[in-house]
Formats: structure tokens, sequence, C-alpha cells
């Protein structure tokens, strides 16, 4: 094919340049104990959400067929999303097949040309792009710098709509927006709220709803991540009546894409259950945390001050993030390095991921291999320089 060799040779040059960098992904499928995934609570492998979701397929079969706007539509999906709307303390709420297909959805059909988007520097990858095909200017704030927000929106002007657009709990660095100082700013600049409680759903709150009810605080939309704590996948858009039919009627994200298969919608019940009847499996995914934290800063591994069940471990270079994985790994730890472009240059790390499979004893180990792991890249790095 035409331009098909010089195609071949940028991209192989591209790949070259990564690999050189350490910056080359592989896909692992999941070995070990796990340290490293989102299944907060471990409910993807409950027993009651495996039989729901079994009953369901036998019932509405493996695939929904098509969009929810055609012949994708069933009356699960509605029910849910009803269900999780009284969850949420919201009016209504819309299902997506993905936490980023819902981001895309939000910031695309709210935001428009001619408006302001102040949004938070660590913001994820989805917001950002969901930023960038909004056509509406995006202004950066500091990481979880309410003054530093204040200022901004003191010294922008314009006419048309500003938004607020933050993460509740940070993916990458586990710690927590000031929801409450937003809010506030919000309302003494007219300006709305949107924030994504993809680690935070399921977890916080006295309905385990996540930030902003615990909080106590109004947001104009939020997007729940059905695929972390909730055990399951999708996400939910929750808000007033308004916004949420705008998303059915313009999101391009809902509109042109296959609904979810009909059975993860029993799934996502038997999940929401769960949540609402066991309150101990979020104490617990706390208790955990809190001890992994205490831990670490016994053994001298540092950590960034916190109560959330994300901690990440800071190493800077690539190599050493990856040279300390892999150790855990041997050690029958599935801890993953996370490298840029998910963080910034020189900041590549663990991601420690808490859930509440994990004893006491089995992280009183894992601890005890970092700390060996730690110390021997410090030797390896200290030689090689």
């Amino acid at each position: 094919m035409a331009g098909s060799s010089e195609l071949e040779r940028r991209l192989r040059a591209r790949l070259a340049e990564r690999d050189a960098g350490g910056l080359t992904r592989r896909l692992q499928a999941p070995r070990g104990i796990d340290l490293s995934s989102n299944d907060y609570l471990c409910l993807s492998r409950h027993p009651s959400l495996k039989e729901r979701m079994a009953e369901a397929v036998a019932r509405e079969g493996c695939g929904s067929t098509g969009s929810r706007l055609l012949r994708g539509e069933r009356e699960c999906f509605t029910h849910l999303e009803q269900r999780f709307a009284a969850f949420k303390g919201a009016e209504r709420a819309l299902y997506f097949s993905s936490g980023y297909l819902a981001n895309l959805a939000v910031l695309t059909v709210l935001a428009e040309d001619g408006d302001v988007i102040y949004s938070d520097e660590r913001n994820h990858a989805s917001l950002i792009d969901g930023m960038r095909l909004s056509r509406a200017r995006r202004v950066i704030f500091p990481h979880t710098d309410a003054e530093g927000l204040e200022r901004l929106l003191r010294q922008e002007s314009g006419g048309g709509q500003r938004f607020v657009v933050t993460e509740s709990l940070f993916s990458m660095d586990g710690d927590v927006a000031p929801l409450a100082d937003y809010a506030a700013l919000c309302r003494a600049h007219g300006a709305a709220l949107i924030v994504d409680e993809a680690h935070a759903v399921g977890i916080y709150g006295d309905r385990g709803s996540g930030l902003i009810e615990a909080d106590g605080i109004e947001a104009l939309v939020s997007v729940n991540t059905a695929g972390k704590a909730l055990g399951v996948s999708g996400a939910f858009a929750a808000g007033p009546a308004w916004a949420i039919e705008s998303l059915i009627q313009q999101g391009r994200p809902f509109i042109f894409s296959t609904a979810a298969p009909p059975a993860v919608a029993a799934a996502l019940e038997a999940s929401l259950e769960l949540i609402e009847r066991e309150p101990w499996r979020r104490e617990l995914l706390r208790d955990r945390a809190g001890f992994l934290r205490r831990k670490l800063g016994e053994a001298g591994v540092p950590v960034t001050a916190g109560v959330s069940q994300i901690i990440p471990v800071m190493l800077g270079e690539n190599e050493r993030a990856l040279r300390v994985a892999a150790a855990l790994q041997r050690e029958g730890f599935d801890a993953r390095a996370i490298r840029p472009p998910s963080v910034a240059p020189g900041t590549a790390r663990l991601r420690l991921s808490v859930n509440t499979d994990l004893s006491e004893a089995t992280l009183d180990r894992f601890v005890a291999v970092l700390a060996d792991a730690l110390q021997e890249a410090a030797v390896c790095s200290a030689a090689s320089s």
C-alpha cells in the first residue's frame, strides 16, 4: 500500500523511543496477590453478582444488539438507573458502557464554545479529552488548590457558562479534592461543579455513594464508574433530570454506542444491594488501608499523607519502578509500575491498591518484601551511576 512504509518507519521509531525510555507497556494477566486492581470491595467475584449475571444471560441473552435508542434498550437499564439515582441522591441517572464514554458525553453536552472549564491539573485523561472535544476554553488550576482556583475564578471573565471539573479521589495520587470548598466557590462565582467519583463511589458516605455524600455537598453532575468498587463495568452519570435528558438527546458517546449486555444490569443491582446491606466492607477497606499506611511508615517507606485505599510509592525513574515491581511480582504480589503518561515525567511509582481480601498478615509480608526490593533497587541505581 502506498505510503505504508513511511508510516511503519514512523511508528517503529516511536516504539523504539518509548522502549529506550522505559515506557513500553506489556499486557499481563492477573497473577499473585492483588495489590493493583480497583476491585476495592472484592465484589467482582462475589457469588451473588455471578449468580444474578448468569441468570440474566439465560433470560436476556449475551448482547444488547444495538444502541439504547434502537433495539438495545431494556427495562433492566431503566430500573437500574432509577435505583442508582436514589443511591446517589440525584434526580436521574444514565448508564454508559464505560467511564470514559460517560465523561466524554457529560463534558461535550454540558460545555460548549464560549464557556470556560476550570480543571485540576491532575484530572483523568477522559476528563481532559472531554474538555478538548467540548471546545470550551480550559483553565488549569493547581492540584487540589482551592485558593488557586479562587484566584483564577476572580481573574477570568467571560460571558459563557463556567464549570469546575475535578475527581473526588484522584486515581494516581490517592488524595482527595476539597469538594466543600469547590462547591462554595461555585456558588459564589456562578459556576457548575462536575465531579468524577470513579474511585470513591461504593466506599465513602453513610450510603457508600461517594465523597459528594460524605462531604454533604451538591454537584451539578457526578460520574460514577461501576467497574471499580462496584465490581462490574460501565458508569453512571447522575444529576438533575434536564441534564440527564440532554445526555440522552445530544450525547454522541451514548447515542452511537451499542448498549452494554443486559446481564450487566443484573450484576450491578446485586452490587448495590450488597453495598447498602454490608457497610462492613467499606469499613474493613478503610481499616486495611490505614494498616498498610502505618506499616509502610514503620518500615521507612515514604508515602504521602492520606487515608484512601490508593497509596502511591514514589520511585521517580521508570526503570527503578519497573525493577521494584518485578521484584514484588517474583514474590507473588501483583503490584504494577505506573509511568508516564499516566503520571508526570519523573514521578514513576508503584500504585498500591488496597482491597478487602488483604489480611494484616499478608500486608505485613508485603511491606517486608517491598522494603527489601527498594533497598536492592537503590543499590543497583547507585552502582550504575
